[in-house]
């Protein structure tokens, strides 16, 4: 090997090092606080272990028991967490893109109101949750005071078995500043050359809307919507927070069902086995999504 072979070699090898260097602590910690986990709770979900005691083999016998109806709370779960991601996702994704669009025109004060409407999000869950508390309370709260005043009847909210669910999705509304942030980033990268020719040929503002803005945000539509069943099949702090898992189950979310199980139950094994069941449901979602994303969303530089 000739010296200046050599030298291109440790400039390269040199190179590599301080390119690993750099990213050790990235790749340790998705090792030994994701990856090593997740593998520990894929064994975990086989076995009977109650934390304090070693992990006993027990083949699937927790996801049978789960399946089969011996935990009733595992399907009151699953429906709860279903009813909530259909609720949820569509009223989130239509109120964000409604603001986004409202925030994008041209107006005085835009730079506030952008701010405004992103403040939720960095608010501190619980304090934000005990502030709805008072809103929605059945007996003193304005809400109540408001439907009384427009003389429509009062609601349990929180606190009545068909109307907690509602009750959630509404205050989860209120925190969709990130899904705006992502729809103005969208709006804002329509080129305004198409809606230029639109006004030429005629167009009217449905046009524009229709023709021009809702395929050239498809994709961050769809990304929105990817990530809008991935966090509401994963909901947990208002159960947790709020609910408790009630009135009668009603709002025994799935992940707080997983919660109970693990740390109040001390059933690790189950609890793991529900976490996988869990993986494997937002793995198929989300690839039933992409496969079926090409026949709505626009790619300006692909087939459509």
């Amino acid at each position: 090997m000739s010296y200046k072979e050599k030298k291109l070699l440790n400039a390269k090898t040199k190179s590599n090092f301080v390119g690993w260097t750099f990213a050790l602590p990235a790749v340790l910690g998705f090792l030994f606080l994701n990856l090593v986990p997740m593998l520990l709770s894929g064994y975990y979900s086989f076995c009977d272990y109650n934390i304090i005691s070693k992990p006993v083999w027990s083949g699937f016998k927790n996801y049978i028991s789960l399946f089969n109806g011996t935990d009733a709370t595992f399907w009151l779960s699953v429906k709860a967490t279903l009813l909530y991601t259909v609720m949820a996702v569509p009223a989130n994704l239509l109120f964000s893109f409604a603001i986004a669009l409202l925030l994008n025109r041209d107006m005085a004060g835009r730079a506030f109101f952008r701010s405004l409407f992103y403040l939720p999000c960095i608010l501190p869950a619980v304090a934000s949750s005990f502030v709805w508390v008072l809103l929605m309370n059945p007996d003193f709260g304005l809400f109540n005071v408001i439907l009384d005043f427009l003389h429509l009847p009062e609601s349990k909210f929180f606190w009545g078995k068909g109307s907690v669910l509602p009750s959630i999705v509404f205050m989860g509304i209120w925190s969709t500043g990130s899904t705006q942030v992502i729809f103005l980033a969208g709006l804002q990268n329509v080129p305004r050359v198409y809606y230029e020719a639109l006004e030429i040929d005629g167009g009217n503002a449905w046009h524009k809307f229709w023709s021009v803005t809702l395929p050239m945000v498809s994709s961050t539509l769809f990304f929105n919507l990817v990530m809008g069943i991935i966090g509401a099949l994963q909901v947990f702090g208002a159960a947790y927070i709020i609910t408790e898992g009630g009135p009668n189950n009603a709002s025994m979310f799935y992940v707080f069902n997983l919660w109970r199980q693990a740390f109040k139950y001390m059933d690790m094994g189950k609890a793991s086995a529900m976490a996988w069941i869990l993986f494997i449901v937002v793995l198929l979602a989300t690839l039933v999504i992409f496969r079926t994303s090409n026949k709505w969303v626009y790619n300006e530089g692909g087939d459509q």
